[in-house]
Protein backbone atom coordinates (compact mmCIF):
# COMPACT_ATOMS: atom_id res chain seq x y z
CA UNK A 1 0.00 0.00 0.00
CA UNK A 2 1.30 3.53 -0.50
CA UNK A 3 2.14 6.07 2.18
CA UNK A 4 -0.65 7.34 4.03
CA UNK A 5 -1.58 11.14 2.91
CA UNK A 6 -2.29 12.65 5.68
CA UNK A 7 -5.27 15.28 5.91
CA UNK A 8 -3.41 17.58 7.54
CA UNK A 9 0.03 16.69 9.05
CA UNK A 10 2.50 18.90 10.96
CA UNK A 11 4.81 20.63 9.27
CA UNK A 12 7.69 21.91 11.18
CA UNK A 13 10.18 24.72 10.04
CA UNK A 14 13.39 23.68 10.95
CA UNK A 15 13.70 26.50 13.45
CA UNK A 16 11.78 25.17 16.35
CA UNK A 17 15.11 23.46 17.42
CA UNK A 18 16.85 26.57 18.01
CA UNK A 19 14.27 28.03 20.85
CA UNK A 20 13.98 24.30 22.49
CA UNK A 21 17.98 24.09 22.58
CA UNK A 22 18.24 27.45 24.11
CA UNK A 23 15.23 26.34 26.49
CA UNK A 24 17.26 23.45 27.49
CA UNK A 25 20.39 25.25 27.78
CA UNK A 26 19.10 27.58 29.87
CA UNK A 27 17.20 25.03 32.38
CA UNK A 28 13.50 26.91 31.11
CA UNK A 29 11.89 23.53 31.09
CA UNK A 30 9.42 24.96 33.65
CA UNK A 31 5.68 25.72 32.49
CA UNK A 32 6.67 29.60 32.01
CA UNK A 33 9.63 31.17 30.90
CA UNK A 34 11.13 33.18 28.08
CA UNK A 35 9.52 31.04 25.35
CA UNK A 36 6.41 31.61 26.69
CA UNK A 37 6.68 35.49 26.59
CA UNK A 38 8.62 35.87 23.47
CA UNK A 39 5.46 33.77 21.64
CA UNK A 40 2.59 35.93 22.98
CA UNK A 41 4.63 38.98 21.94
CA UNK A 42 5.07 38.00 18.81
CA UNK A 43 1.77 36.46 17.84
CA UNK A 44 0.29 39.60 19.44
CA UNK A 45 2.24 41.61 17.00
CA UNK A 46 1.69 39.18 14.08
CA UNK A 47 -1.85 39.76 14.92
CA UNK A 48 -1.88 43.55 15.41
CA UNK A 49 -3.39 43.15 18.75
CA UNK A 50 -2.53 44.64 22.05
CA UNK A 51 -2.42 41.47 24.65
CA UNK A 52 -2.51 37.62 24.58
CA UNK A 53 -2.37 34.52 26.90
CA UNK A 54 -0.57 30.98 25.52
CA UNK A 55 -2.19 28.10 26.74
CA UNK A 56 -2.84 24.51 26.51
CA UNK A 57 -5.50 24.44 24.02
CA UNK A 58 -7.77 26.40 21.64
CA UNK A 59 -11.07 24.75 24.17
CA UNK A 60 -9.04 26.54 27.35
CA UNK A 61 -9.25 30.12 25.43
CA UNK A 62 -12.82 29.58 24.69
CA UNK A 63 -13.33 28.61 28.71
CA UNK A 64 -11.15 31.40 29.82
CA UNK A 65 -13.26 33.58 27.25
CA UNK A 66 -16.71 32.90 29.16
CA UNK A 67 -15.35 33.03 32.43
CA UNK A 68 -13.74 36.38 31.74
CA UNK A 69 -17.36 37.31 30.29
CA UNK A 70 -18.93 36.00 33.41
CA UNK A 71 -20.80 33.05 31.82
CA UNK A 72 -22.27 30.89 34.52
CA UNK A 73 -25.08 28.16 35.27
CA UNK A 74 -28.30 28.83 33.93
CA UNK A 75 -27.02 31.52 31.74
CA UNK A 76 -27.36 30.87 27.90
CA UNK A 77 -24.55 31.47 25.19
CA UNK A 78 -25.10 31.69 21.53
CA UNK A 79 -23.02 29.33 19.41
CA UNK A 80 -22.44 28.18 15.66
CA UNK A 81 -23.65 24.94 15.56
CA UNK A 82 -21.74 24.01 12.15
CA UNK A 83 -18.52 23.32 13.78
CA UNK A 84 -16.33 21.22 15.99
CA UNK A 85 -17.62 19.81 19.64
CA UNK A 86 -14.64 22.53 21.36
CA UNK A 87 -16.78 25.44 20.22
CA UNK A 88 -19.47 24.62 22.32
CA UNK A 89 -18.20 22.15 25.28
CA UNK A 90 -16.88 25.38 27.34
CA UNK A 91 -20.89 26.27 27.60
CA UNK A 92 -21.83 23.26 28.90
CA UNK A 93 -18.19 23.54 31.57
CA UNK A 94 -19.97 26.60 33.24
CA UNK A 95 -22.90 24.97 33.41
CA UNK A 96 -24.44 27.50 30.62
CA UNK A 97 -26.71 26.34 28.16
CA UNK A 98 -25.61 26.28 24.53
CA UNK A 99 -28.37 28.03 21.87
CA UNK A 100 -26.97 26.89 17.89
CA UNK A 101 -27.55 28.79 15.72
CA UNK A 102 -26.98 27.43 11.96
CA UNK A 103 -25.12 29.14 9.14
CA UNK A 104 -25.28 31.26 6.04
CA UNK A 105 -24.28 29.70 2.18
CA UNK A 106 -21.52 32.46 1.75
CA UNK A 107 -18.70 31.62 4.58
CA UNK A 108 -20.22 28.58 6.14
CA UNK A 109 -20.08 30.37 9.19
CA UNK A 110 -23.09 32.06 11.35
CA UNK A 111 -25.82 33.62 9.82
CA UNK A 112 -26.05 36.97 11.08
CA UNK A 113 -29.85 37.02 10.03
CA UNK A 114 -30.66 33.56 12.14
CA UNK A 115 -28.77 35.42 14.97
CA UNK A 116 -30.98 38.33 15.39
CA UNK A 117 -34.20 36.01 15.34
CA UNK A 118 -32.41 33.69 18.04
CA UNK A 119 -31.41 36.36 19.99
CA UNK A 120 -34.88 37.90 19.82
CA UNK A 121 -36.71 35.30 20.60
CA UNK A 122 -34.35 33.81 23.96
CA UNK A 123 -34.81 37.59 25.26
CA UNK A 124 -38.82 37.31 24.43
CA UNK A 125 -38.32 33.87 26.55
CA UNK A 126 -37.12 35.76 29.32
CA UNK A 127 -33.11 34.51 28.58
CA UNK A 128 -30.95 37.02 26.91
CA UNK A 129 -27.82 35.38 25.84
CA UNK A 130 -24.74 36.00 27.88
CA UNK A 131 -22.52 35.96 24.82
CA UNK A 132 -22.10 34.75 21.05
CA UNK A 133 -19.38 32.21 19.96
CA UNK A 134 -19.05 32.42 16.29
CA UNK A 135 -16.47 30.63 14.38
CA UNK A 136 -14.10 31.09 11.32
CA UNK A 137 -14.63 27.50 9.99
CA UNK A 138 -12.09 26.18 8.00
CA UNK A 139 -10.18 29.02 8.50
CA UNK A 140 -12.84 31.03 6.19
CA UNK A 141 -13.78 34.28 7.77
CA UNK A 142 -17.36 34.74 9.06
CA UNK A 143 -19.90 38.11 8.09
CA UNK A 144 -18.00 39.72 11.21
CA UNK A 145 -19.17 42.96 10.76
CA UNK A 146 -22.81 42.11 10.18
CA UNK A 147 -23.04 39.48 13.28
CA UNK A 148 -21.01 42.50 15.62
CA UNK A 149 -23.60 44.77 14.41
CA UNK A 150 -26.20 42.36 15.49
CA UNK A 151 -24.11 41.79 18.66
CA UNK A 152 -24.01 45.16 19.63
CA UNK A 153 -27.71 46.35 18.77
CA UNK A 154 -28.41 43.64 21.58
CA UNK A 155 -25.38 44.55 24.11
CA UNK A 156 -24.31 41.07 23.90
CA UNK A 157 -19.66 40.61 23.84
CA UNK A 158 -18.84 38.43 20.51
CA UNK A 159 -16.01 35.59 20.92
CA UNK A 160 -14.04 35.00 17.81
CA UNK A 161 -13.52 30.84 17.66
CA UNK A 162 -10.49 31.68 15.03
CA UNK A 163 -9.06 28.32 15.64
CA UNK A 164 -9.11 27.21 12.29
CA UNK A 165 -7.79 30.78 11.22
CA UNK A 166 -4.82 31.94 12.19
CA UNK A 167 -3.46 34.00 9.19
CA UNK A 168 -6.49 34.75 7.72
CA UNK A 169 -8.06 38.27 7.43
CA UNK A 170 -11.34 40.26 7.30
CA UNK A 171 -11.01 43.49 5.30
CA UNK A 172 -7.55 43.63 6.13
CA UNK A 173 -7.85 43.36 9.96
CA UNK A 174 -6.93 39.16 11.32
CA UNK A 175 -9.58 37.08 12.10
CA UNK A 176 -9.90 36.47 16.12
CA UNK A 177 -9.36 40.58 16.67
CA UNK A 178 -13.05 42.18 16.05
CA UNK A 179 -15.22 40.84 19.45
CA UNK A 180 -14.03 41.15 22.75
CA UNK A 181 -11.80 37.98 22.71
CA UNK A 182 -10.29 35.39 20.15
CA UNK A 183 -9.39 31.70 20.89
CA UNK A 184 -6.84 30.79 18.61
CA UNK A 185 -5.76 26.80 18.29
CA UNK A 186 -2.42 25.25 17.97
CA UNK A 187 -3.50 21.26 17.79
CA UNK A 188 -1.53 19.14 15.40
CA UNK A 189 -3.22 19.55 12.38
CA UNK A 190 -3.60 23.13 12.41
CA UNK A 191 -1.39 25.88 10.00
CA UNK A 192 1.09 26.39 12.83
CA UNK A 193 1.35 23.87 15.68
CA UNK A 194 2.90 23.67 19.16
CA UNK A 195 1.71 20.37 19.53
CA UNK A 196 -0.91 20.90 21.46
CA UNK A 197 -1.81 24.60 22.60
CA UNK A 198 -3.71 27.82 22.02
CA UNK A 199 -4.20 31.13 22.61
CA UNK A 200 -6.51 33.74 23.51
CA UNK A 201 -6.04 37.53 22.50
CA UNK A 202 -7.80 40.72 23.13
CA UNK A 203 -7.42 44.74 22.92
CA UNK A 204 -8.85 44.37 26.93
CA UNK A 205 -5.83 44.16 28.74
CA UNK A 206 -7.73 42.94 31.94
CA UNK A 207 -9.31 39.88 30.29
CA UNK A 208 -5.51 38.19 29.51
CA UNK A 209 -4.63 39.47 32.97
CA UNK A 210 -7.44 37.79 34.49
CA UNK A 211 -6.41 34.54 31.97
CA UNK A 212 -3.05 34.27 33.14
CA UNK A 213 -3.66 34.01 36.80
CA UNK A 214 -6.99 31.57 36.32
CA UNK A 215 -4.81 29.24 34.03
CA UNK A 216 -1.87 29.22 36.53
CA UNK A 217 -4.18 27.70 39.13
CA UNK A 218 -5.07 31.05 40.63
CA UNK A 219 -2.57 31.24 42.96
CA UNK A 220 -2.54 34.74 45.31
CA UNK A 221 0.07 37.01 45.64
CA UNK A 222 1.01 35.83 48.61
CA UNK A 223 4.64 34.12 49.85
CA UNK A 224 2.90 30.82 50.32
CA UNK A 225 0.14 29.02 48.06
CA UNK A 226 -2.92 30.58 49.00
CA UNK A 227 -6.03 30.21 46.62
CA UNK A 228 -8.91 32.38 47.35
CA UNK A 229 -10.37 31.43 43.65
CA UNK A 230 -10.56 28.13 41.80
CA UNK A 231 -8.00 28.29 39.01
CA UNK A 232 -7.06 25.69 36.30
CA UNK A 233 -3.84 24.27 34.88
CA UNK A 234 -3.89 25.99 31.54
CA UNK A 235 -0.93 27.55 30.81
CA UNK A 236 1.09 27.03 28.05
CA UNK A 237 5.04 25.26 28.69
CA UNK A 238 8.32 26.95 27.84
CA UNK A 239 9.02 24.11 25.33
CA UNK A 240 6.07 23.75 24.06
CA UNK A 241 6.18 27.58 23.72
CA UNK A 242 9.35 27.18 22.11
CA UNK A 243 8.21 24.98 19.33
CA UNK A 244 5.02 27.96 18.58
CA UNK A 245 8.10 30.67 17.90
CA UNK A 246 9.52 28.39 15.69
CA UNK A 247 6.25 27.56 14.03
CA UNK A 248 5.27 31.54 13.74
CA UNK A 249 8.44 32.27 11.78
CA UNK A 250 7.01 30.70 8.65
CA UNK A 251 3.22 31.02 8.91
CA UNK A 252 2.98 33.41 6.21
CA UNK A 253 4.95 30.70 3.97
CA UNK A 254 2.22 27.96 5.40
CA UNK A 255 -0.72 30.48 4.16
CA UNK A 256 0.96 30.69 0.82
CA UNK A 257 1.30 27.19 0.76
CA UNK A 258 -2.70 26.23 2.23
CA UNK A 259 -3.82 28.45 -0.60
CA UNK A 260 -1.98 26.83 -3.15
CA UNK A 261 -3.15 23.56 -2.66
CA UNK A 262 -7.02 25.14 -3.04
CA UNK A 263 -5.76 26.32 -6.46
CA UNK A 264 -4.65 23.57 -7.10
CA UNK A 265 -8.16 21.88 -6.63
CA UNK A 266 -9.64 24.41 -7.77
CA UNK A 267 -7.97 23.76 -11.14
CA UNK A 268 -8.19 20.08 -10.89
CA UNK A 269 -11.89 19.78 -10.08
CA UNK A 270 -12.52 22.86 -12.67
CA UNK A 271 -16.14 21.97 -14.45
CA UNK A 272 -16.68 18.94 -12.88
CA UNK A 273 -20.86 18.96 -12.22
CA UNK A 274 -21.91 18.98 -9.03
CA UNK A 275 -18.80 20.01 -6.77
CA UNK A 276 -18.97 23.56 -5.47
CA UNK A 277 -15.84 24.76 -3.19
CA UNK A 278 -15.97 26.76 -0.21
CA UNK A 279 -14.95 30.14 -1.74
CA UNK A 280 -14.36 33.39 -0.11
CA UNK A 281 -16.36 36.40 -0.59
CA UNK A 282 -15.45 40.37 -1.29
CA UNK A 283 -13.09 41.29 1.50
CA UNK A 284 -12.16 37.89 3.42
CA UNK A 285 -8.59 36.33 2.66
CA UNK A 286 -8.71 32.75 3.68
CA UNK A 287 -5.50 30.68 4.80
CA UNK A 288 -7.54 27.76 3.50
CA UNK A 289 -6.28 25.73 6.07
CA UNK A 290 -8.82 22.58 4.55
CA UNK A 291 -9.92 23.14 1.17
CA UNK A 292 -13.60 21.59 1.05
CA UNK A 293 -16.15 21.14 -1.45
CA UNK A 294 -19.75 19.52 -1.34
CA UNK A 295 -20.23 16.75 -3.54
CA UNK A 296 -24.31 16.96 -5.31
CA UNK A 297 -24.69 13.44 -6.10
CA UNK A 298 -27.84 14.67 -8.36
CA UNK A 299 -25.32 16.52 -10.55
CA UNK A 300 -22.23 14.48 -10.38
CA UNK A 301 -24.04 11.29 -12.43
CA UNK A 302 -24.74 10.02 -8.91
CA UNK A 303 -21.16 10.21 -7.15
CA UNK A 304 -21.80 10.94 -3.28
CA UNK A 305 -18.96 12.64 -1.04
CA UNK A 306 -18.95 8.84 0.25
CA UNK A 307 -17.89 7.56 -3.23
CA UNK A 308 -15.30 9.68 -3.20
CA UNK A 309 -14.07 9.25 0.86
CA UNK A 310 -13.92 5.92 -0.08
CA UNK A 311 -12.24 6.07 -3.16
CA UNK A 312 -9.43 8.58 -1.97
CA UNK A 313 -9.03 6.04 0.83
CA UNK A 314 -8.16 2.67 -1.62
CA UNK A 315 -4.92 4.62 -1.74
CA UNK A 316 -4.64 5.54 1.56
CA UNK A 317 -5.62 9.39 1.06
CA UNK A 318 -7.16 10.98 3.80
CA UNK A 319 -10.58 12.75 3.15
CA UNK A 320 -12.97 13.82 6.13
CA UNK A 321 -16.43 14.71 5.92
CA UNK A 322 -17.39 18.24 7.14
CA UNK A 323 -18.49 18.50 10.78
CA UNK A 324 -21.43 16.92 11.83
CA UNK A 325 -23.68 20.48 13.29
CA UNK A 326 -23.76 20.58 16.97
CA UNK A 327 -27.31 20.63 16.92
CA UNK A 328 -27.74 17.17 15.52
CA UNK A 329 -24.90 15.40 18.30
CA UNK A 330 -26.32 13.10 20.70
CA UNK A 331 -24.62 15.18 23.17
CA UNK A 332 -26.39 18.23 22.86
CA UNK A 333 -29.67 16.78 22.19
CA UNK A 334 -32.50 19.12 23.64
CA UNK A 335 -30.42 22.32 23.29
CA UNK A 336 -32.35 25.27 21.55
CA UNK A 337 -31.62 25.58 17.99
CA UNK A 338 -32.27 28.24 15.10
CA UNK A 339 -31.79 26.44 11.89
CA UNK A 340 -32.46 27.20 8.10
CA UNK A 341 -31.09 23.69 6.65
CA UNK A 342 -27.73 24.96 5.46
CA UNK A 343 -25.31 22.98 7.79
CA UNK A 344 -27.74 19.63 7.87
CA UNK A 345 -26.86 19.49 4.01
CA UNK A 346 -23.53 20.82 4.07
CA UNK A 347 -22.51 17.76 6.21
CA UNK A 348 -24.41 15.16 3.83
CA UNK A 349 -22.53 16.41 0.95
CA UNK A 350 -19.30 17.98 2.31
CA UNK A 351 -15.63 17.03 2.39
CA UNK A 352 -12.13 18.10 3.03
CA UNK A 353 -9.61 17.23 1.00
CA UNK A 354 -6.04 16.76 1.69
CA UNK A 355 -3.99 20.22 3.00
CA UNK A 356 -0.94 19.77 4.67
CA UNK A 357 1.26 22.55 3.68
CA UNK A 358 3.74 19.80 3.13
CA UNK A 359 2.11 17.76 0.28
CA UNK A 360 4.56 16.63 -2.20
CA UNK A 361 4.19 16.72 -6.12
CA UNK A 362 4.29 13.18 -6.26
CA UNK A 363 1.27 12.95 -3.45
CA UNK A 364 -0.48 15.70 -5.44
CA UNK A 365 -0.10 13.33 -8.33
CA UNK A 366 -2.13 10.21 -6.48
CA UNK A 367 -4.58 13.08 -5.68
CA UNK A 368 -5.31 13.66 -9.05
CA UNK A 369 -5.34 10.38 -10.07
CA UNK A 370 -7.71 8.88 -7.51
CA UNK A 371 -9.78 12.04 -8.33
CA UNK A 372 -9.68 11.18 -12.46
CA UNK A 373 -11.10 7.81 -11.96
CA UNK A 374 -13.25 9.04 -9.42
CA UNK A 375 -15.11 11.15 -11.69
CA UNK A 376 -14.50 9.80 -14.69
CA UNK A 377 -11.86 13.09 -16.75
Amino acid sequence: MNPKIWLSSPHMSGREMHYINEAFETNWVSPLGPNVTGFEQELAKYLRVKHCAALVSGTAALHMALINLGVSHGDEVVCQSFTFSASANPIVYQGATPVFVDSEPDTWNMDPNLLEVAIKDRMAKGRKPKAVIVVHLYGMPAKIDEILSVAQRYEIPVVEDAAEALGSTYKGKSCGTFGAMGALSFNGNKIITTSGGGALVSENEEYIKKTRFLSTQARDAAPHYQHSTIGYNYRMSNIVAGIGRGQLEVLDERVSQRRANNGFYRGLLDGVNGITFHSEPAGSISNFWLTAILVNPTKTGGITREDLRLGMGRDNIECRPLWKPMHLQPVFSGAPAYTNGFSEKAFEYGLCLPSGSNLTTAEKGRIATQLKQIFHF
